[in-house]
């Protein structure tokens, strides 16, 4: 019998999601080193079309439009051609679900992140779209229900898709996300920084609050007028750069992109506090990498935040801007009242993506392996158990 081929379908590079390519990197990674399954990322060229167009192809409109035309056009052609060379298929990012349509769903599953991908779906009146955009997050919802096996990050996950109905509970299979090798605190003394610093790690949409960061940082930098902020892995919209001018704040903040991890690290490593301030979160994973850092983490209360780091981290009221830079300030003077370092980098033990590929590849053999469409999940998963987006 022929070893089973699993093909990894990944986020388009281009969507420029670092969260979303380390889980494709991670796993194909893991998954490669096993003798009984053969793992092989399968991701289209990306297609410029609009954006390629004179005079109008910068806009973000065009870019937008190309975006979309690569994720509902090229790549479901381009997974057509794939059903039947391999035996199963991962989809790695929730928002890309609508492949489903277009593959052996009872061969194919998908890992969710979170649900904020379908608010505009299952939460009409909180997040207003247009017609057509619902129209487009059906179809990917609707992927996400016909997979085989759905595995999520977190128990808060699990509880936001059965209580929306998203998938009977046997399709459901616990996959939490771990720590890259280059977070990993080894005692070796950092360079400090050439002024202290602040930093939040994520992209810059609307749930991850970047209003209440900006507020609590220009509070903050009144008492401590040489600290900085890093924003790093997102991009600003009009309105953020508005509230950093109207704050006075221009100086004293800047954002960097496409960093690697090593320099991420680098940035964990250095800083005085990570601050994160989403008011939703599947996982939370800048969280546990600055843990792992040896980083002093303030994390808004939110379940996920509590799910993952547990008593790692201090947790804040997300809308009550004094009590973050009251907070931010007794840190700064003292960083002893945070938790202890053996107790932040015991936190991030609990997670591994070698634990997360032994979940999932055993799961897609046994999918292989049997006409059932929902495997139970791997026994080692079983033994914890009992023991107690896509944005325009």
């Amino acid at each position: 019998m022929s070893t089973p081929r699993l093909a990894i379908l990944p986020d388009l590079l281009e969507e420029h999601w670092p969260s979303m390519d380390l889980c494709c990197d991670m796993l194909a990674e893991q998954l490669r080193a096993r003798s009984d399954l053969v793992a092989e990322v399968c991701r289209p060229s990306y297609r410029r079309r609009l954006a390629a167009l004179p005079m109008v192809g910068g806009h973000h409109t065009m870019q937008n439009a190309d975006r979309l035309l690569n994720r509902m056009r090229v790549y479901p052609k381009f997974v057509r051609a794939l059903a039947g060379q391999f035996d199963c298929f991962h989809i790695v990012d929730h928002s890309y679900a609508h492949l489903i349509h277009h593959l052996p769903s009872q061969r194919t599953g998908v890992l969710c992140h979170d649900l904020d991908t379908f608010r505009c779906v299952l939460d009409p009146d909180a997040e207003r779209r247009p017609h057509w955009f619902r129209s487009m997050t059906r179809r990917i919802l609707d992927g996400l229900s016909k997979a085989a096996v759905i595995f999520y990050t977190t128990e808060f996950v699990r509880r936001q898709l059965l209580q929306y109905g998203i998938a009977d509970e046997q399709k459901l299979v616990q996959a939490p996300l771990g720590v890259a090798p280059e977070f990993f605190y080894d005692g070796s003394p950092t360079t400090p920084p050439v002024e202290p610093f602040l930093l939040h790690v994520g992209s810059c949409i609307p749930r991850k609050r970047i209003d209440i960061l900006l507020s609590v940082f220009a509070g903050v930098v009144k008492q401590h007028p040489t600290l900085q902020l890093i924003q790093a892995g997102g991009q600003f919209t009009e309105e953020q750069h508005q509230q950093i001018h109207r704050l006075g704040i221009a100086r004293s903040v800047q954002q960097r992109r496409d960093l690697s991890r090593s320099e991420l690290a680098l940035l964990y490593r250095q800083v005085s506090l990570v601050l994160l301030t989403s008011e939703a979160e599947g996982f939370g994973l800048p969280a546990i990498e600055a843990l792992a850092c040896g980083a002093i983490v303030l994390a808004s209360d939110i379940p996920a935040f509590r799910e993952v780091a547990g008593d790692a981290v201090e947790y804040l009221p997300l809308d009550d801007v004094s009590a973050w830079i009251d907070a931010v300030h007794r840190m700064l003077i003292d960083p002893a009242h945070a938790t202890a370092l053996p107790q932040r980098l015991q936190q991030t033990q609990r997670y591994s993506w070698a634990a997360h590929a032994q979940i999932i590849g055993p799961t897609y053999l046994r999918l292989a392996a049997s006409k059932n469409p929902h495997p139970s999940p791997p026994p080692e998963y079983r033994e914890r158990e009992n023991s107690g987006g896509f944005t325009l």
